[in-house]
């Protein structure tokens, strides 16, 4: 888990950046409309929708672009959204996921499959890598503004999985079932995480050099600047001059 959590690290520092894009905004709405058609506008009855505004709120979206993109989800102008998953093999053989919402599969396909040949990877078959991640949720906290031994029993006791502790955070590891009472308990607690999420996370990481970790980094970033993908997970570990 310790690639993982480095990793996270950089994408947080990144999402920081992100986050004052317009793209950001747009791909979360996209998640939005896509929640409140499939389980409802309703949060209190739709557990993903409520991730999603979470994450949206995470982000700093106004709460005027969160209500419409849950208003437009009930419009005649919803586009009909399809959710794909593809798999592959970054450099020197990393697995990577990528979660895709379009109205064009042709035209996602195409781009996902063009990033993978230049960024020296393959795009592989449904199922090749995907055995290798588990959904779970993840809430990091920064380790200076909390008693780390205080928090990890209290994450503990509200159900928590794991817990992983490095210089400068702890990671609170739930099952996906479990992430949200783990996280409202803990914010009922006083504990302000820094990010809380459901995420793929690998069940091993693969340590790289320097160069070769630049690479994958470089992959996963080319894919995430696509408009159709979401997400992209990874399960390469970083040396610790490149965080």
């Amino acid at each position: 888990m310790s690639g993982h959590s480095k990793w996270a690290t950089i994408k947080r520092a990144k999402a920081k950046t992100d986050a004052t894009r317009g793209k950001v905004f747009t791909k979360i709405i996209r998640e939005i409309t896509t929640a409140a058609k499939i389980g409802g506008a309703d949060p209190a009855g739709n557990p993903r929708l409520r991730l999603v505004i979470d994450k949206a709120k995470a982000a700093n979206m106004p709460n005027d672009n969160i209500k419409r993109a849950i208003d437009r989800a009930a419009g005649p102008d919803a586009a009909a959204m399809e959710e794909l998953t593809y798999e592959g093999y970054g450099p020197a053989g990393v697995a990577v996921i990528i979660e895709c919402m379009t109205d064009n599969k042709n035209r996602t396909l195409g781009d996902v499959r063009t990033v993978f040949s230049k960024g020296g990877g393959n795009l592989g078959s449904s199922g090749c890598v995907s055995y290798l991640f588990k959904k779970l949720g993840t809430i990091f906290f920064d380790k200076s503004k909390v008693d780390a031994d205080a928090l990890s029993m209290e994450a503990i006791d509200a159900g928590a999985e794991d817990i992983k502790l490095d210089d400068n955070s702890v990671e609170i590891i739930t099952s996906q079932e479990k992430f949200e009472q783990v996280r409202d308990t803990l914010k009922s607690k006083g504990y302000e995480p820094e990010n809380a999420e459901v995420t793929m996370m690998p069940s091993m990481t693969v340590a790289l050099s320097t160069e070769d970790a630049r690479k994958a980094m470089n992959l996963v970033e080319k894919l995430e600047e696509l408009d159709d993908v979401q997400a992209v997970h990874s399960n390469f570990d970083i040396p610790d001059e490149l965080v």
